[in-house]
């Protein structure tokens, strides 16, 4: 069988170190010559000339399930809580059993012996869920001891339960199961969710492209003028649907209103404004014009336009964004990593300090090895009783168990962790690096501002005023601009909207502004630039350039081509970002930084309002990266806190 490289579909790994015990043991095959798992995605690849039926095999023997290369697999439906997760795994529902039937020995012969309730059953419940909730774990053990040559923690777990049912303590080697058991599960239940969270990333990415090529091989002018196939010279240039992977770099791709661009690209025809949100954390839309760049899954706003291919699909800004993520997932949690390296040399110590108390006594000095009047005399109970003392339950249960309660406090708090290595992570934090858009702020414009031309006054409460912004509702209503939603939603907070009919005959005027018709007269609502060059407005243009060098977006509004007034718009600060931020400043945190994607001044005026000094704007993605990895090296251990793709 010549060398190939097959990729598996593995399921069923709940930690990292799933995947090295796999690699571990396929990499054992003597026809394989490289094995690589990775957790994340779940895949395995395999060089070598094995036979994919005997990988299928020992992947199955190592207690996982696996799909051969050419099987089309389905994802399965994440689960909408833990305990949905629990049920849907036998191993798991076996570790649910366990927990029930060890619940009454628990609390009436452990929490409350005063109540003198005590009961055979008792010990026989706790037996059965020892027997229950282990047996997936002593299996696991079993098979890397007999595979991989490894004493892992399941071995241990198993010793110290065994051990436990021998000297009497039936309650414990229940209870000792099941919570690991069931932290177990927390692992492969968080690792699902980093899973799911890497598909939520994969989807935003469109897969299929509209590009501009000639036709090849037209059927309707095959042999006109000794055309036999090729680029048609009679079609010219059309579109054609392609996969985003089939682009290479210089095509031309048509990206509509509304659709996310498929690819990172320079403008190369056209004017349109694109909400980069997904990616840079901006909160507004940015202009775009010949020659300005793009980013994959940004979204097109109301220009069509053509864009020149810059990078292949592997390449892009989310395919670059998705790696980054899933190699931060792959990333173990010290603690409960360290258990398992602790076992592979304590387990084997332990086990040899416990043969020989049970031999050496007997064997040398003639000591009862077992005495049925009083076993607690015999060498063989007290080797057991040291195998249960000496397994380090404190650490293997108490590690897992802190995490489930660390996990479900923050869940009852709205703080959703991926996993242990983040929450073991947070202990260590000397700085913390903010998003903006979305994490301090709401992430969504609201007005902030508006003036009538006719207005003088600084009081907020005004007629003319609220005119003005009825006036602009009444043409934002037809328009799809994502300001719009501000101006509508501020015109019904302050009861004004309906004093105007909607508009007629709303036209989007692309790079400049809308139009429209209220009660028989041209309203328009435009940019700062396009004003200067065509409509006065003397009184306002001070204040509204003042606007925008705090980062605000304003909006002009002239009737029948005369300036009636202005509207700024902003995203606004959480109510509670100054307190949180304050919190922190209190609890000693060495430097608290902001990182954004948006402009200098918006960022300035936002990191003001809530108490943060140190500020870098206009970042993409790969910047906030090197920021943080400049404040690691600085500070030791830092934090980010943000709720986009790109924060991700």
């Amino acid at each position: 069988m010549t060398n190939q490289t097959q990729t598996f579909h593995i399921t069923g790994m709940d930690c990292a170190s799933c995947a090295k015990s796999l690699e571990t043991a396929v990499s054992k095959l003597p026809t394989v010559t490289h094995c690589t798992v990775n957790f994340t995605s779940e895949t395995m690849r395999v060089d070598g000339t094995a036979a994919a039926s005997d990988i299928v095999q020992r992947v199955r023997d190592i207690g996982y399930d696996v799909a051969e290369p050419q099987a089309n697999t389905t994802t399965p439906s994440d689960p909408t809580n833990f305990f949905a997760f629990m049920w849907q795994r036998a191993d798991t529902r076996l570790a649910l059993l366990g927990a029930v039937l060890v619940l009454p020995g628990l609390i009436f012969e452990e929490l409350l012996p005063g109540l003198g309730i005590s009961h055979p059953l008792f010990d026989a419940a706790a037996v059965v869920a020892m027997l229950v909730a282990g047996a997936p774990i002593a299996r696991s053990g079993w098979r890397s001891l007999t595979i991989n040559r490894d004493l892992n923690i399941n071995v241990l777990m198993t010793i110290a339960a065994v051990g436990a049912v021998a000297i009497g303590a039936y309650t414990e080697a229940g209870l000792v199961m099941v919570l690991f058991a069931i932290g177990e599960a927390l692992e492969g239940y968080t690792a699902g969710r980093a899973r799911a969270a890497i598909r939520g990333l994969t989807a935003v990415s469109p897969q299929t492209a509209t590009v501009l090529r000639p036709c090849l091989d037209c059927q309707s002018h095959l042999g006109q003028d000794n055309y036999t196939g090729g680029p048609c010279p009679f079609c010219g240039i059309e579109e054609h649907t392609v996969g985003v992977d089939d682009l290479v770099v210089g095509d031309l791709i048509v990206v509509k209103p509304g659709e996310r661009i498929p690819m990172d690209g320079r403008i190369a025809s056209g004017h349109t404004s694109v909400n980069q949100a997904p990616i840079t954390g901006e909160s507004r839309l940015v202009e775009k014009a010949v020659g300005d760049p793009v980013f994959a899954s940004s979204v097109n706003g109301e220009g069509a336009v053509e864009v020149e291919v810059t990078r292949l699909a592997a390449d892009n800004t989310i395919s670059r964004l998705i790696q980054m993520v899933a190699e931060a997932q792959e990333r173990q949690a010290p603690a409960q990593r360290f258990v398992d390296r602790f076992a592979r040399l304590y387990t084997p110590l332990v086990v040899v300090i416990a043969v020989l108390v049970a031999a050496v006594p007997p064997l040398l000095f003639g000591q009862p090895f077992w005495d049925a009047a009083n076993p607690t005399q015999g060498w063989l109970y007290r080797a057991l009783a040291l195998l249960v003392v000496a397994c380090p339950c404190a650490l293997v249960i108490s590690t897992p168990v802190a995490l489930i309660s660390a996990i479900s406090n923050g869940a009852r708090h709205g703080v959703l962790f991926k996993g242990g290595a983040f929450v073991e992570a947070l202990s260590q934090v000397k700085a913390i690096a903010f998003d903006k858009t979305g994490t301090l702020t709401h992430g969504q414009p609201s007005v902030v501002a508006f003036q009538s031309a006719t207005c003088h006054e600084t009081l907020r409460d005004c007629a003319v005023c609220d005119d003005l912004l009825a006036l602009a509702g009444a043409v934002e209503q037809r328009s799809e601009h994502p300001l719009a939603n501000a101006v509508v939603g501020a015109a019904q907070e302050r009861g004004v909207q309906g004093r105007y009919p909607v508009a007629t005959a709303v036209t989007a005027l692309t790079g400049r502004g809308v139009a429209g018709e209220v009660n028989g007269r041209r309203v328009f609502i435009g940019s700062h630039s396009y004003f200067d060059a065509h409509i006065p407005h003397a009184d306002h243009c001070a204040t509204i350039a003042q606007q925008a060098a705090q980062g605000y977006t304003t909006m002009l509004i002239s009737r029948d081509e005369a300036y009636a007034g202005y509207i700024a718009v902003a995203d606004t600060v959480r109510e509670s970002s100054k307190t949180a931020v304050s919190a922190l400043q209190q609890l000693g945190l060495e430097k608290l930084v902001m990182l954004t994607g948006d402009n200098a001044a918006t960022a300035q005026t936002i990191a003001s309002a809530v108490g943060i000094n140190e500020v870098r704007a206009n970042c993409l993605p790969e910047e906030k990266v090197t920021a943080v990895r400049d404040l690691r090296d600085q500070f030791g251990s830092v934090a980010m806190v943000g709720d986009g793709i790109n924060d991700t």
